[in-house]
């Protein structure tokens, strides 16, 4: 995206200094991304002062942080991380990655209502061959994903990758999960059926 950045991992942490003078330098950036690894793997006490840094430059609108640890580790969504996301002057939008509505417990459900309170949740999932490759795994991945606050907006294609293409769904074959989608789902419920070019 021409006017995000996209920041993380420690070789950026331990730049961060000429990181920050970079995106204060460059006005055409209003919107940081946190991703990479997974930046929520930081503690709190690395990655709250992250975002006080980021926020003392002003022409940032929008800090967005995409993470599964909500999902793995729900407990993470610590009271001191949400306190920090509903302060400051940028908006703040979660990315989260459940690829099935069995991910959602009621643990994970509470910590993305937590959440929610205080950013835009947004859900990216993986289309995978006898994990979520029916009209109905995706239709219930979607109701659950609303029922936790959170927008389903991406369901990605599987890259091809080394040890993965017995997931692999053919691209027809998802075009048509999307189309069925619609048919059942109100439209904000019905997440893009997206995949990656090389280069």
């Amino acid at each position: 995206e021409a006017d995000a950045a996209c920041y993380t991992g420690d070789a950026y942490l331990a730049d961060w200094p000429a990181t920050l003078e970079h995106l204060a330098a460059d006005r055409s950036i209003d919107e940081v991304l946190l991703s990479g690894g997974d930046p929520l793997t930081l503690a709190d006490d690395r990655l709250l002062p992250l975002l006080d840094d980021l926020e003392t430059i002003r022409h940032l609108r929008r800090i967005r942080i995409h993470t599964r640890l909500p999902i793995m580790i729900p407990n993470r969504v610590t009271q001191a991380l949400v306190e920090r996301l509903d302060r400051g002057p940028t908006a703040k939008t979660i990315v989260i990655h459940a690829n099935h509505a069995r991910e959602l417990d009621d643990s994970v459900r509470n910590a993305l209502l937590r959440l929610a309170r205080v950013a835009t949740l947004l859900n990216q999932s993986v289309l995978l061959r006898g994990i979520n490759d029916s009209a109905q795994a995706l239709a219930e991945l979607s109701e659950r994903l609303l029922d936790c606050r959170t927008l389903p907006y991406y369901l990605h294609r599987l890259d091809r990758v080394v040890g993965a293409s017995a997931f692999e769904v053919p691209e027809a074959d998802g075009i048509a999960l999307v189309a069925e989608l619609r048919r059942r789902l109100p439209g904000y419920a019905v997440p893009r059926f997206v995949r990656e070019e090389p280069g």
